[in-house]
């Protein structure tokens, strides 16, 4: 199996090298795409270091400015289609998503019949760390939102922390995703789901950032509250093949 994880970062110096080496230590093999957003504080740097030491292992693909998660992420997909990799795995740089559970995710899919895996914070209570009690709140209560909008079971509908396999993405129409703030998680999850497609969920615990700056802000729920009704709306006139092998 080719995996490939991708990992979106903008000014995460304190965090990537750390993150590269601990992915690198699994015992699952994992290949790694970081999409550098013109991090001013030297990341791209870092990478460019260090893939001397993981050729092979190590790719970058650096771009102008900050453009949002989702086209990274986009960006991602489909340098990861064109390359043959199996499954592809999206995670955050500053370690809030548990490195170690990417092997569980991974066993999700190749071993366990998943299309889509979601590292889930809620699945099993709510499994958050060092987060103010507003935040967990406004993030468990947006996943409710999201369930009662458009029909999903998934209990944690807005996380980062997943793996596709290759079909998922073979069968999206990538460049029909709306969304490009936090709202991309939610509309990849519905589109997959609309597709047919089998979400499982593994429990993870999050644990908020210890180093570097949180990239969060209002807007992002904003964008994924009045987004995730137009998302809604759009999918009444479109049509959701299955996969075809």
């Amino acid at each position: 199996m080719k995996n490939l994880v991708i990992i979106p970062t903008y000014n995460e110096k304190e965090n990537v090298e750390e993150m590269i080496r601990t992915v690198f230590s699994l015992q699952t093999p994992f290949q790694i795409l970081i999409i550098e957003d013109g991090s001013p504080d030297g990341t791209g740097a870092i990478v460019k270091r260090l893939q001397s030491e993981f050729e092979g292992k190590l790719h970058l693909i650096e771009r102008e400015g900050k453009l949002g998660l989702g086209t990274a992420y986009l960006t991602g997909f489909k340098w990861a289609l064109e390359k043959g990799y199996d499954y592809i795995f999206e995670m955050d740089c500053d370690f809030s998503h548990p490195p170690e559970d990417l092997e569980n995710l991974f066993k999700a899919c190749n071993e366990g019949g998943a299309d889509m895996a979601i590292g889930s914070r809620y699945i099993k209570g709510i499994n958050v760390i060092n987060w103010p009690l507003g935040r967990v709140l406004m993030s468990y209560f947006a996943s409710v939102y999201v369930r009662l909008v458009t029909g999903m079971k998934i209990m944690d509908t807005t996380a980062g922390f997943k793996c596709y396999s290759r079909r998922v993405l073979e069968t999206i129409d990538l460049d029909d995703i709306r969304l490009k703030g936090y709202g991309f998680q939610i509309e990849m999850k519905f589109t997959a789901w609309k597709h047919g497609f089998n979400l499982v969920e593994v429990p993870i615990i999050f644990t908020e950032r210890q180093e570097g700056t949180s990239k969060m802000s209002g807007g992002i729920f904003n964008e994924a509250l009045w987004g995730i009704l137009k998302m809604k709306m759009r999918s009444w006139f479109k049509k959701y093949p299955g996969y075809k092998s």
